[in-house]
Order: C-alpha cells, then sequence, then structure tokens
C-alpha cells in the first residue's frame, strides 16, 4: 500500500531552527562587553557613492588592543561619513580621526549599562525563541495535513515527538547562549 500522504520535511524545520539559532548568534556579536570585538562593527552601514555600504567593505578593521579598534579607510573622501556612521550606531562609543585612520577606544561598562545589555540580549533570545516555535507551529500543520491525508495515527505521534524534541533542543540551545552572553556582558 502506498502512503498518500506527505510527511513532514524535518530536515527543512531543523534548517530553519538553526538558522534562528545561527541568527542570534551573530546579533549577540553586535553587543559590547567592555572588549574590542571587530565583529561590532559588522551591522554599521556607511553612505559609500550612493549606497550604503558596511563598515568593513570601505576599509581595514584591526583590534591592536583588547579596549581599541582601528579602521583604516581606504578612501579619504569617506572618513567623515564613516565617522559620522560610528557615532549615530549607538554603541556608545567616540571615534577619534587621525587622517585615514579612525581609532575608536572602548570604554569600561558601567553597571547600567551592563544591565541594559543583558536586557537587550534577552530581547534577541526572545525573539529567537519565537522563530523557533513558529517553524515549529509549521511542522505541526504539516503534521495535521498529512494525518488528515492519510497518515496512520502511531506514525503521527512519533512525527509529532521528533519535532517537539526538535524544538526543545533548540530552545534549551538559545536558553545556553543567552545565559552565556549574559554572564560575558556582566564580567568586569
Amino acid at each position: 500500500m502506498s502512503a498518500d500522504y506527505e510527511e513532514p520535511d524535518v530536515d527543512d524545520l531543523k534548517h530553519r531552527m538553526d538558522g534562528a539559532l545561527k541568527a542570534l548568534k551573530s546579533e549577540f556579536l553586535t553587543l559590547r562587553t567592555g572588549r574590542a570585538s571587530a565583529s561590532m562593527l559588522d551591522p554599521i552601514q556607511v553612505d559609500a557613492y550612493g549606497a550604503m555600504t558596511p563598515l568593513n567593505q570601505i576599509g581595514t578593521v584591526n583590534v591592536p588592543e583588547p579596549r581599541m579598534i582601528t579602521i583604516n579607510i581606504w578612501d579619504k573622501s569617506l572618513v567623515s561619513k564613516a565617522e559620522k556612521a560610528l557615532r549615530e550606531s549607538g554603541l556608545g562609543i567616540n571615534p577619534v580621526v587621525d587622517g585615514t585612520i579612525i581609532r575608536l577606544p572602548i570604554p569600561e561598562l558601567n553597571e547600567e549599562r551592563r544591565r541594559e545589555l543583558t536586557k537587550v540580549a534577552a530581547s534577541y533570545a526572545e525573539n529567537a525563541r519565537i522563530a523557533i516555535r513558529n517553524v515549529r507551529q509549521d511542522g505541526m500543520h504539516q503534521l495535521k495535513r498529512a494525518k488528515n491525508d492519510g497518515m496512520p495515527e502511531d506514525e503521527e505521534k512519533i512525527w509529532h515527538d521528533d519535532i517537539q524534541e526538535m524544538t526543545d533542543t533548540h530552545i534549551k540551545q538559545v536558553d545556553a547562549a543567552l545565559e552565556h552572553k549574559q554572564e560575558e556582558i556582566m564580567q568586569v
């Protein structure tokens, strides 16, 4: 007997849940922890040649010391635009311009700012959890369609448990990543 129903695409569901986790980790990289990190500058866009361009595509980003980032801007005409983008980025860093080099001294984070950043990290994690639960919901809809198309109840139960287990695993990974990031932020 051939099946007239379509099994849920578990590989696609897992891929999408992994994507939510990966997006969370890249968002966490943009949060300042009091240490210099080139990835802090990843979200910053500069108006270069009429198009918004990532900062790391108009200059070389280096981290020569734990509390200093330098950016060597290749085109002198873009230095002021890069400086403006850095000031408006919300990172709370004051750029110091020296020719085509922009220095970013990373100040020590105060207690209040650390607490704010842990709240931001928590909201990023909650968005990732929501994305994972949405993927789970999509999987459950696929399962419901398959059941309506004739999937046996015992097989449906196995798929249901697999999707739920995958969801729980990914949520635990989000929670662990959040806990690690919050510890990192609160570390003096």
